[in-house]
């Protein structure tokens, strides 16, 4: 089969060509292509799935043809550059900001968090101090704790548990704060995290801004909301777009790729390669030796992962006003009410973070503890409620933000001359969100652009 060949190579003294060839078509690919198109390069997209998003996607239910997303994703309004990124291509209106959130307990009650009309960090106070699941003394214990973690350096990296244990933290304001943000945030057991990435999310969420806090939900599947609109935006930038076009290898000559060669044997020829696949993907299509030569690529190999399980769940009737419930003691951190999608049918979705817990049990069972959770926290969601459900686990979903975990993530200039990496495993600052997926993409398109002498807006 000939290689399809994107464009030469202008004549000019710059190693870096203006044909960009992205291996991958989540959001670390895609944020990558909105940098780099407006600014003249001829960006390929090739995508192994049959749509974009990543992880970030939806699939159509056998069942009913309904477009599900496989796992709910929310952004925060700390995560600047994914709002940058939203802006850019148009899906700012498909992201409903939630300025309250609210926490429910097994007794069926509730707390709400809202920001009042102080200056960050006080916004929240009231809404700490109003929080029935904490008693008077566990408050005080919190509030000293996250005044040392604003005084704690961000350049250890720590386990994160000793050193909660270290500042007055007791099991249930680990188990009732500490944990129940961090598993939510992080994807990750509090005693598995680092100190690194717990203070990044308390301090950005929490302390730093007014409304970092604030959740931003779809209100669309994530397959509409990467769909018409993104796809439009990339056509009139005249990025073009390769779906189905899994990558089999990376050809490398000395220090140059010289050709991503797909599994249906087409060879992809351009000037410039990122790579933003998943890590373990970009280890799959290198060469043994390039990864034994060179610390960037075999350090991957240390990185860990950590699973997601979604169970999704449609009622006779619905549930709860709620649009969203955090989940205090349960065995589930979040539940989404996402509406009515059909006659008689009330579309729900839990999510089970860092969901070590169901390895080895069959989705009928994860399916029935959700179920029998979901009746006791909500007396109409009864198991004789239950249309059909649906359980869905990814089970290597983000990497592990595990203490030193920033020692293995290597920066998107790598060390072959026209390879760049983008991902939100590569070093961002950030830990496994989709904010660090679109800082890499950008970060990529930035080096990218500086080694061929030009500069990038992002």
């Amino acid at each position: 089969m000939q290689p399809a060949v994107l464009e030469p190579a202008p004549a000019e003294t710059s190693t870096i060509g203006k044909s960009v060839l992205i291996l991958g078509g989540g959001l670390a690919g895609l944020a990558t292509a909105q940098a780099l198109a407006p600014q003249g390069y001829r960006v390929t997209i090739l995508e192994a799935r049959n749509r974009l998003g990543g992880r970030a996607g939806s699939f159509t239910d056998a069942t009913t043809g309904q477009l599900i997303d496989a796992c709910q994703h929310v952004n925060m309004g700390c995560c600047t550059s994914f709002a940058q990124f939203c802006t850019a291509v148009g899906i700012t209106q498909y992201l409903q900001p939630q300025p309250v959130l609210t926490f429910m307990t097994p007794d069926r009650r509730t707390s709400t968090v809202r920001a009042d009309n102080w200056p960050a960090p006080w916004h929240l106070a009231r809404s700490l101090a109003s929080a029935h699941y904490l008693s008077v003394a566990e408050k005080l214990r919190i509030t000293w704790g996250l005044a040392c973690l604003q005084r704690t350096s961000a350049a250890i990296d720590p386990p994160f548990l000793p050193w909660l244990q270290a500042h007055g933290q007791t099991p249930r304001t680990i188990d009732r704060f500490w944990g129940l943000v961090l598993t939510s945030a992080l994807n990750e057991a509090t005693e598995r995290v680092g100190l690194r990435y717990a203070r990044k999310v308390f301090l950005d969420a929490f302390l730093g801004d007014r409304k970092g806090f604030e959740v931003q939900i779809p209100t669309v599947p994530l397959g509409q909301l990467y769909g018409t609109e993104l796809q439009d935006w990339l056509r009139r930038h005249g990025v073009r777009v390769e779906l189905n076009t899994g990558i089999k290898r990376l050809a490398i000559d000395g220090d140059g790729v010289t050709g991503a060669i797909a599994r249906d044997g087409s060879e992809w020829i351009a000037d410039a390669y990122v790579s933003a696949l998943p890590f373990d993907r970009l280890l799959a299509v290198l060469p043994p030796e390039t990864i034994d030569a060179h610390p960037a690529f075999s350090h991957l190999r240390n990185l860990e992962t950590s699973p997601i399980t979604s169970v999704h769940l449609w009622y006779r009737c619905p549930i709860t006003p709620l649009p969203h419930a955090v989940l205090v003691d349960c065995v589930g951190q979040w539940v989404f009410n996402r509406g009515a999608v059909a006659p008689d049918e009330h579309y729900a979705q839990v999510v089970v973070s860092a969901a070590r817990q169901f390895r080895g049990l069959g989705h009928d069972e994860v399916q029935r503890r959700i179920v029998a959770e979901m009746a006791r926290l909500f007396p109409a969601a009864t198991a004789e409620n239950v249309v059909r459900a649906r359980v869905v686990t990814e089970q290597a979903a983000t990497f592990s933000a595990v203490p030193g975990v920033d020692r293995w993530r290597p920066s998107q200039e790598s060390p072959i001359g026209n390879l760049f990496l983008a991902g939100d495993w590569t070093a961002t600052g950030w830990p496994a969100t989709m904010e660090g997926a679109v800082r890499s993409g950008y970060m990529a398109a930035s080096r990218l652009a500086t080694l061929r002498g030009s500069v990038v807006s992002s």
